[in-house]
């Protein structure tokens, strides 16, 4: 089931011009700026689009204008990422499957990250999301699962409101989201 959703997921954000992804971004970034735990929040992890997703660039140019520390994923062999801070002057490589990563930088522990933006393919109003199928984010904040109260970091996604579907029956190992951000939210 979650492949089917994965795939329509995919064909919606797909099926919309360029001109109304860019102007869904916009309104994406824009809603996430304003937000009460954006503005509190010091250490971000922001994916780096690829072809398709929303376009994180305009969330982390106000987020360095703001003196905020961002710090992007990279993927490691065990499946798991870490995260590098980038900068404006941050030079970015394709990895294996086609997305820029932070070839050097320092290094934050997922535990201490305040916030982190995450990609999405489908999402319900429950806050339970299908990524691309690899478990990266599932795996590196598995230690959220067993959690009382959600404190940090918040996972946030942000996705087209056309990503949105009736119900997602998350896995076990599944980590839901604080939010979703669309452009509609």
């Amino acid at each position: 089931m979650q492949k089917i959703t994965r795939i329509r997921g995919r064909n919606a954000r797909s099926a919309m011009s360029r001109d109304e992804r860019d102007l869904a971004s916009k309104k994406i970034c824009e809603t996430a700026i304003h937000s009460a735990w954006f503005q509190r929040s010091n250490l971000i992890a922001c994916y780096l689009a690829v072809p398709g997703e929303v376009d994180t660039w305009r969330l982390i140019a106000r987020a360095w204008r703001m003196k905020k520390r961002i710090f992007a994923p990279v993927i490691q062999k065990n499946s798991q990422m870490l995260f590098r801070e980038i900068t404006a002057e941050t030079t970015l490589e394709k990895n294996d499957q086609g997305i820029y990563e932070p070839r050097d930088g320092e290094i934050v522990a997922a535990r201490l990250l305040d916030i982190v933006i995450t990609p999405l393919v489908a999402f319900d109003s429950h806050n339970h999301r299908i990524g691309m199928g690899g478990g990266y984010f599932d795996r590196t904040f598995c230690f959220l699962t067993h959690r009382r109260m959600y404190l940090r970091p918040k996972l946030v996604g942000v996705a087209f409101a056309c990503q949105k579907v009736e119900e997602i029956s998350p896995n076990p190992w599944d980590i839901r989201l604080f939010s979703v951000i669309t452009e509609v939210t």
